[in-house]
């Protein structure tokens, strides 16, 4: 971490036992710990005096298909707003359970970025209040940024939707008429 080895220290203190492996690189300290500890970690993470990582910044994943088993990692990026710290937390979870533990308990922030996560990568999270598509449409079908999805696939089509008054309906919707010659100019 930035703020020094005395700080790496006290997350290795406490945690010890329940890191899987630990680095750094360029000042930037990342540990993989097991998805069966996540929300005790987490929490002890952004509730400890010395740690303070008490801004979620962000939740991603990567898949390693034919790299590395298990097949994906889920990875946390903490910030410390009091210390100037950041933590990347990587948490392995595998092909045929593709769950770890919700995060929106402790950050309601959580709530967004799990959902891109399960939309994009198809990895669940337990005890998410609203576990939904946020980016892709839910008639899609597949998980687009895992390595095997087929990119040539076809996707059902959906009826276009009426979206009623909003501003860019509105300004669209008279755009439309210019362009097509409809919206009487005037003289």
């Amino acid at each position: 971490m930035a703020g020094g080895r005395s700080n790496d220290a006290t997350i290795y203190e406490r945690l010890q036992d329940k890191i899987l492996e630990a680095g750094s690189f360029r000042g930037d300290e990342t540990i993989t710990i097991r998805r069966e500890n996540l929300l005790e970690i987490f929490r002890l993470l952004k509730d400890d005096p010395k740690l303070e990582l008490n801004f979620l910044t962000d939740i991603t994943a990567v898949d390693y298909l034919g790299k590395k088993t298990p097949r994906f990692e889920v990875v946390y990026h903490l910030h410390s707003l009091s210390l100037n710290r950041r933590l990347r937390v990587k948490v392995p979870v595998s092909e045929e359970d593709p769950e770890v533990d919700s995060l929106t308990p402790l950050w309601k922030g959580a709530n967004w970025l799990e959902r891109e996560v399960w939309d994009m990568f198809g990895i669940r999270f337990q005890g998410h209040p609203d576990l939904r598509r946020i980016l892709m449409y839910e008639q899609f079908q597949g998980y687009p940024l895992r390595k095997d999805y087929p990119v040539n696939q076809r996707q059902p089509l959906v009826p276009e939707r009426e979206v009623e008054d909003t501003f860019v309906d509105g300004a669209s919707q008279h755009k439309l008429l210019h362009l097509k010659g409809q919206f009487p100019t005037k003289a």
